[in-house]
């Protein structure tokens, strides 16, 4: 089982900063590549840029919970939230396309 982990590709889990504008605030955010990665196609399935997604998700949190402890721990648990769901989109997918 260790295997599928330590044969990863070192890149998955290099860091890289980049930076972007939330709320007209130029910021940096540091993550791993694995988790730019899903946060791209996280938003390419809502119809947005990867910018637009983590803008759109730090005004909602800032509108649910009124802070951000750490934002960055906060996409990394949205990226495994969306992961951990993944089965069940695909059931709900599945369903839509047995009723066409």
């Amino acid at each position: 089982m260790c295997e599928l982990y330590v044969k990863a590709d070192p890149i998955l889990y290099e860091s890289r900063s980049r930076s972007l504008r939330i709320r007209g605030v130029v910021t940096t955010l540091r993550l791993e590549n694995q988790f730019w990665e899903l946060l791209r196609e996280i938003a390419e399935v809502d119809g947005m840029t990867t910018n637009q997604l983590i803008s759109k998700l730090y005004d909602e949190v800032m509108e649910y919970r009124g802070e951000v402890v750490n934002f960055a721990s906060f996409l990394r648990v949205s990226c495994t939230r969306f992961l951990s769901q993944a089965p069940q989109r695909s059931a709900e997918v599945l369903s839509l396309v047995a009723k066409v």
